[in-house]
């Protein structure tokens, strides 16, 4: 008799190419199949034989005369465990990752609005890495009650949604596995442009009747893909300000460091920039410029605190999709030349730095 801890990498691969195949089709599956299924390049007489092993163990069945198997339940309670454990493991992997790269970008951005403010005596404002658009990376449901299934996305950006979304009668455990199987195999990879009515039609017509779960769950991932998380602004020499007599006035000066000190203000400002940068001849750019460098002169910048101001800001991508921004705010007056191109030498370092980041 064949127990559990003899179950051999190559019976688990056999048995996840069982379960996944019998999920995508509902007939029972037989050897000549598995062997076209998967990389293990073995005969089908091999096949035969660890199927054989998988039957004894308990993991698969032979349902009436049929030559296929299908999993039993101890077969599906092994492929979601497993697939459970694989996956979790890999989003804490990708979450500590991400926090020590976040936590060196952070250390990083500081010191890029410290030594700006520094060099150009005056006020800097850079925000934290924003992405073009989010896609589906992963997706798991995972029943916590008659009522409850909690739905954890994660997007390509690593960043994890949790929800709860509920539902109406208990759902069994192969259902479950396969609702899981169908949205990783058919979202995998999109963002909610992609996400048309033909993915929709296509994940229903599998389900059959679990349309409203489907329903509920793709809402729950349409708002993970396209809420905004909160956009990080890190600023340095704000009291700069004062030395120019124009911004020292009490009351605008009061104002401007208080946008400084709230940052929804200059995050505000930096969205509406951002939309707008290059219309009717606001926050023009320098000729060949790679760096998007734009200049906000006065009313330009359309912050009545910044009314009096210029602003000149310049766009740094860690990598394709993944951008922010950096600005220098002084007075009108301020040295245009210096500014500039203290940012044009800032941000070909901070390309050499996230290139070596990349490798």
């Amino acid at each position: 008799m064949i127990n559990h801890e003899e179950m051999s990498e190559r019976k688990l691969k056999i048995l996840h190419a069982i379960i996944q195949n019998y999920l995508e089709t509902g007939e029972p599956v037989g050897s000549r199949t598995i062997s076209k299924y998967t990389d293990l390049n073995l005969s089908s007489a091999t096949i035969r034989n660890e199927m054989a092993d998988l039957e004894e163990m308990g993991y698969i069945i032979q349902p009436h005369t049929s030559a296929g198997r299908v999993p039993s339940d101890k077969g599906y309670r092994l492929y979601v465990d497993t697939m459970l454990d694989d996956k979790t493991s890999e989003v804490m992997n990708l979450k500590d990752e991400l926090e020590q790269k976040a936590g060196k970008i952070d250390v990083l951005l500081k010191q890029v609005a410290k030594l700006l403010a520094n060099n150009t005596n005056y006020a800097t404002l850079v925000s934290g890495p924003r992405y073009e658009s989010k896609k589906v990376k992963f997706i798991q449901l995972t029943q916590v009650d008659a009522d409850s299934i909690l739905a954890v996305i994660v997007l390509d950006n690593n960043v994890v949604k949790n929800e709860m979304v509920r539902v109406e009668g208990d759902i069994d455990q192969e259902m479950m596995v396969k609702l899981n199987f169908i949205l990783n195999t058919t979202l995998n990879g999109l963002d909610v442009t992609e996400m048309n009515l033909a993915i929709i039609r296509k994940i229903k017509e599998q389900v059959g009747s679990h349309t409203e779960v489907i329903d509920s769950v793709l809402e729950v991932i349409g708002k993970a893909l396209t809420e905004d998380d909160d956009l990080e602004i890190y600023t340095s020499g704000a009291t700069n300000i004062l030395k120019y007599p124009e911004l020292s006035d009490k009351a605008s000066a009061t104002e401007l460091l208080n946008a400084f000190e709230e940052k929804n203000i200059i995050g505000d400002w930096l969205d509406t920039a951002e939309s707008e940068s290059g219309e009717n001849g606001q926050g023009k750019s320098k000729p060949g410029d790679t760096h998007d460098i734009q200049v906000y002169i006065g009313n330009e910048t359309k912050v009545d605190t910044m009314k009096d101001c210029s602003v000149v800001t310049a766009t740094y991508k860690i990598h394709e999709g993944v951008y922010g921004k950096i600005g220098i705010v002084g007075p009108k007056r301020m040295d245009y030349d210096k500014v500039v191109s203290t940012l044009q030498s800032l941000m070909s370092e901070l390309d050499d730095i996230f290139k070596k980041k990349q490798k």
